[in-house]
């Protein structure tokens, strides 16, 4: 395989409209009444800096500020614009734009290094982290590492010529030398580490592994995990912190329960629930944890944090619901093994100084705090701006613009929705919460718009669905459009959708892009090991052919293969599409193959679909490496 995976996007079509009818139903929300365009109006001081340097070609993009980076000794910011790929430098007192340079293709986070002279930055899907510096207010390229498997969450020593970078693709973490631009060591960890955290002495990481509920301590000097903590039925972890003070790491995530989503299971807290958490970093200990969610207005997707130089604050960043949420740290009424229970602590109710929401409208991401304990930054995703916030006071108090459209087009407005759990009951989750930015989650989940009720099922991705009629998997969906109607019902327990939220939905989804395949080299090809499973797919002994072909790799039919229930009202199965199946952790409708190789020797074995004798190791192994390069 080549080491430059990702430097190549493969060529397929972006203009899809995608909708998962089996699960979509999981968040689709509102408008939020902010758009970029009302900036102009809004009664926060805005951006009065100057024009745009930099690359001008990028004007005519949305920006979708994912992250940002304050160098405060120098008194600027540097924000991760995710649409645009670009990163964009901004003196922190005025907003003033004084720069704007391409980075690898869809960034994902950044963080600061080598005391503040650099800037690292993954570029999901050109496979790459890149180190920046800033020279006279501008942006320079001072190295690249080509990592491959989709590079995401950073973690990097303050002062030491040394980083760590999670891969999503194949759960690995690598460690980066700064000088040579090289990865030193390469170690498997767990499925999704998108997230990571380093102590102040570099001798120990986090690892927050979201595709399989779990947090990873590893020792520095050799790649060893010391211990874990398992998050039961985790989803969606954020950002991660480590406190100076108490020497834990701290993290948002949310809550799948496996129970159906019917009003009471919602309002109880039992169906998808939102978690701050901590895990000590000196030795095993159970996770404590607080609820977020407040009795009739939950919260939904976490995601930043941030922790006052004073220890007197925390701060995260409520996507779902458009807020910043800021809590007193030192008496936060954390719990331990009994958990925190199913809704915030009632003593945190009424209190402005120990629990206070800030609504700032968009999607609040990333962010960023200043040695005074009381500034802290906003990347916010969807008004395409940095917001300034003084936690003391609960105020937004600035608004720095980053440039891009002042129209919001349809499948930006589209993009608005799917990103707003406000369309669900009690503002609890949104289409996000299930499928992460378009793809899943990990887990199986009964949603009722698979026209079964108290059935589980493997939340699919969203990339390429409008082409793989019928949906759901069982088959029994046939109007994507509907299905996106009762998704607001059924699932989310909502009010019927406008039309126009249906559109602009679909035209959001119609933008997805299928992320580049990290098994294929940069010119599209297949390993030696995948030509060989290539012909084993479409060879009779396997006859995986027989039912997965064409573009999508599926035939669109519903087939009986024995691996239903009795009192199912569905017979069969739908084929599912195999793109990106590498991307899954967990296989089949129910998820109960954990890994290829389990789905291949399982219930889903070539000899038992196809009636043929069983495949050799050889023979496994290279069918294993063929469908990772769909």
């Amino acid at each position: 395989m080549a080491s430059t995976f990702y430097v190549r996007l493969q060529a397929l079509s972006i203009n899809r409209v995608v909708l998962s009818v089996a699960i979509l139903g999981v968040g689709i929300g509102v408008l939020w009444p902010f758009s970029p365009a009302s900036l102009a109006q809004n009664e926060i001081p805005q951006n009065k800096g100057g024009q745009k340097i930099g690359v001008a070609s990028q004007e005519a993009h949305y920006r979708s500020p994912i992250d940002i980076v304050l160098l405060e000794d120098q008194g600027l910011l540097v924000s991760v614009n995710q649409t645009s790929s670009t990163l964009s430098l901004l003196r922190a007192r005025d907003g003033r734009l004084l720069d704007e340079v391409e980075c690898g293709k869809h960034p994902y986070e950044a963080i600061a290094c080598l005391d503040g002279r650099g800037i690292l930055v993954s570029g999901a899907y050109a496979g790459t982290v890149e180190l920046f510096a800033v020279v006279d207010e501008k942006l320079v390229t001072k190295g690249q590492v080509v990592t491959g498997y989709e590079p995401r969450g950073l973690a990097a020593h303050k002062s030491l010529p040394e980083a760590y970078v999670g891969l999503h693709a194949t759960g690995e973490v690598c460690r980066l030398d700064l000088v040579s631009m090289s990865i030193v060591d390469r170690w498997e960890t767990g499925k999704w580490p998108n997230h990571l955290a380093l102590t102040g002495d570099g001798k120990r990481l986090a690892v927050g592994c979201s595709g399989e509920s779990m947090i990873r301590v590893l020792e520095t000097e050799t790649g060893e995990e010391l211990y874990r903590e398992r998050l039961s039925s985790g989803i969606n972890l954020g950002q991660m912190v480590i406190s100076p003070e108490d020497g834990q790491v701290y993290f948002p995530w949310m809550v799948y329960r496996n129970n159906p989503i019917t009003v009471g299971n919602i309002r109880q807290g039992w169906v998808l629930a939102s978690r701050i958490g901590r895990v000590r970093m000196d030795g095993p200990s159970y996770r404590e944890a607080i609820s977020l969610d407040v009795p009739g207005k939950a919260v939904a997707d976490p995601y930043g944090i941030v922790i006052s130089p004073n220890h007197r604050r925390l701060v995260t960043s409520s996507s779902g619901t458009h807020e910043v949420l800021i809590y007193r740290l030192r008496d936060l009424p954390f719990e331990g093994s009994g958990g925190p229970g199913d809704l915030i602590n009632r003593s945190l109710l009424g209190d402005e100084d120990r629990f206070r929401r800030l609504e700032v409208g968009g999607r609040p991401m990333g962010m960023a705090i200043a040695t005074d304990s009381e500034t802290v930054y906003v990347a916010n995703f969807l008004r395409d701006s940095i917001q300034v916030v003084n936690i003391e006071q609960g105020k937004l108090v600035r608004e720095y613009a980053l440039g891009g459209p002042t129209e919001v087009s349809l499948t930006r407005r589209g993009m608005e929705v799917f990103y707003d759990a406000r369309r669900s009951l009690d503002q609890w989750y949104s289409c996000h919460s299930c499928h992460q930015d378009g793809g899943g989650n990990s887990k199986t989940m009964d949603t009722f718009n698979d026209g079964t009720e108290l059935t589980n099922k493997t939340v699919l991705p969203l990339h390429g669905v409008h082409e793989t009629s019928p949906w759901t998997w069982h088959g029994w969906q046939q109007d994507l459009r509907d299905s996106i109607r009762r998704s607001f019902t059924s699932t989310m327990q909502g009010n019927r959708a406008p039309e126009e939220d249906v559109e602009a939905v679909l035209s959001f989804m119609s933008s997805l892009e299928i992320p580049p395949n990290p098994f294929l080299t940069d010119e599209g090809e297949r390993s030696p090991a995948a030509k060989r499973g290539e012909k084993i797919f479409h060879g009779e002994k396997a006859g995986c052919a027989e039912c997965h072909y064409g573009d999508r790799w599926t035939d669109g039919e519903v087939h009986e293969l024995g691996l239903g229930r009795e009192n199912d009202p569905y017979q069969g199965f739908n084929t599912p599409s195999l793109v990106g199946v590498y991307r899954k952790v967990r296989w089949m409708h129910d998820g109960r193959a954990k890994s290829l190789e389990d789905l291949l020797t399982g219930p889903h074995s070539p000899d038992k679909v196809a009636g043929t004798d069983r495949l050799n190791g050889q023979e496994l192994e290279d069918l294993i490496a063929f469908l990772k390069s769909l």
